[in-house]
């Protein structure tokens, strides 16, 4: 590992390295969750651990500071995990390896955890510092806001003073966010009919792998492939080619991450090998050149493998196959008034099908509750269509833009003052936790702000150190800048 710690401004680099020591998967937050209390509560200031997890650190202005709004700064504690098939780590009980490769810091074949560990060692920068002018500041860090932002839904009313929060989860260091998308979690499951493998069929195995992944939010207007949308391809186009029968399917990991990987058994006729392997060939070809821009290193293989594995029955299998082709991936829409962003879209996470089930696991996202709903009707139908059972969770609201804010108008300014340009104040398509806070806390003043992050929620990610740098001292002005009560 490198000495992070040793980077500018080693405040907060300090802290990010011992944040990355700790395992903090989404949903198995305990032991961050007493790591950031412990540290409360020995700077002597008064930290809270909510009924969910959230903890919030209270630490008085400094002098000269008391008569500036309270402010609430606002990261979350879990972390996306995913890593390369080839990496060997247990996200449960190791910290993050990190590794500095010129002006970036990234993991060793994992995410980093930039997302949001960065706001975090932020806020926990402020909190221990002596010399740094701020106002009276609560510092909110929720729990499991990758996988259904549970701290920020469970967030009670008044907990918290503050009329400004200042969110850190932005991964553009030149954009002041303002607005969010909210989202829906639709899961499709179902079974059927086991049968043994006919005695004339030999087993494959059909691997893709190499795609880019990425934060299903922030990159799906990008147009990068989709591992389970491929795969479901190749099994049509050679169920229609050979009539092939299919065992099982392990695609994707979570909800929000594009998947990357998928590797499916499946059996094909003796008869037809020949004919089925030139055929696959051709096909990996054209779909390879397809996303030759996208993504440059998918690799499609499809190779012969040993056993008598179990099949789908053939009314399941092209139900199945028929549903997952149908289901939407991608952008659905476009905003007709925000140049640029997407307003509504879908991901196709995670697919799987094993020993008599199957599960379609989707991440629907929009800035428009109405439309959100209209695309998970056109799903729940789809599936609905084949039998399957479809169940919705971990729904959350959009979060509304409020231009006329105070405090957009004064850090557009800062920002303007410090870098000669002027910032995007923009909305994004991710899921931020404000628009949650923001319905127990609905007069307080919001925006989220960060450095350069990218490829977030995949192996690739990583964070600029340059970035940081602006970003940090973009923070210490806009602390002293905060305005007046």
């Amino acid at each position: 590992m490198s000495n992070i710690s040793a980077i500018e401004p080693k405040e907060l680099w300090k802290n990010f390295e011992a944040l990355n020591a700790v395992p903090r998967p989404s949903k198995k937050e305990e032991r961050v969750i007493k790591f950031m209390k412990e540290y409360g509560e020995n700077l002597g200031l008064e930290t809270v651990v909510d009924h969910i997890g959230n903890v919030i650190i209270k630490k008085p202005a400094t002098a000269g500071m008391e008569d500036r709004q309270t402010i609430v700064m606002q990261s979350h504690l879990d972390m996306v995990h995913q890593k390369n098939a080839d990496t060997v780590f247990d996200f449960d009980t190791e910290g993050i390896r990190m590794l500095v490769d010129g002006d970036w810091i990234h993991a060793d074949g994992t995410t980093l955890g930039a997302d949001n560990g960065i706001g975090v060692a932020s806020i926990m920068a402020i909190l221990e510092s002596s010399t740094i002018e701020h106002p009276a500041m609560e510092a909110l860090f929720t729990i499991d806001e990758e996988t259904g932002m549970t701290g920020a839904l469970e967030l009670k009313g008044g907990f918290l003073t503050g009329t400004i929060l200042l969110n850190l989860d932005t991964e553009d260091d030149n954009e002041l966010t303002i607005g969010c998308a909210g989202g829906i979690d639709i899961t499709a499951t179902g079974t059927y009919k086991e049968e043994m493998m006919p005695e004339d069929h030999t087993p494959y195995t059909i691997k893709v792998s190499g795609l880019n992944g990425g934060h299903s939010g922030m990159d799906i207007a990008k147009g990068l492939g989709n591992a389970n949308k491929i795969m479901n391809r190749i099994l049509h186009m050679l169920d229609h080619e050979v009539r092939i029968k299919v065992s099982s399917i392990d695609g994707g990991s979570v909800r929000n991450a594009i998947p990357r990987e998928s590797t499916a058994t499946i059996t094909v006729p003796k008869s037809q090998i020949e004919t089925m392997e030139e055929y696959a060939v051709n096909l990996a070809s054209v779909i390879i050149s397809e996303y030759s821009y996208t993504d440059n290193d998918l690799e499609i293989e499809i190779s012969q493998t040993t056993g008598t594995p179990k099949v789908m029955d053939d009314h399941s299998q092209i139900n199945l196959i028929h549903a997952l082709y149908a289901c939407p991936n991608g952008i659905y829409r476009m905003s007709p008034t925000i140049e640029g962003l997407v307003q509504t879209s879908n991901n196709l996470a995670r697919v799987i099908v094993k020993e008599g089930e199957f599960t379609a696991m989707c991440l629907c996202r929009s800035s428009v509750d109405t439309e959100k709903m209209d695309q998970v009707n056109m799903i729940h139908s789809i599936f609905a269509m084949i039998g399957a059972q479809v169940e919705l969770s971990g729904t959350y609201p959009g979060w509304t833009p409020n231009p006329d804010a105070e405090i957009i108008e004064t850090m557009r300014q800062i920002y303007v003052d410090m870098f000669n340009e002027e910032p995007h104040v923009n909305a994004c398509h991710a899921g931020l936790e404000c628009g949650i806070i923001g319905t127990n806390y609905p007069d307080m003043q919001m925006i989220s702000f960060g450095p350069n992050i990218r490829g977030a929620h995949s192996p690739d990610e990583k964070v600029q150190i340059s970035s940081v740098q602006k970003y940090w001292k973009y923070l210490m002005k806009v602390l002293k800048e905060i305005p007046k009560k």
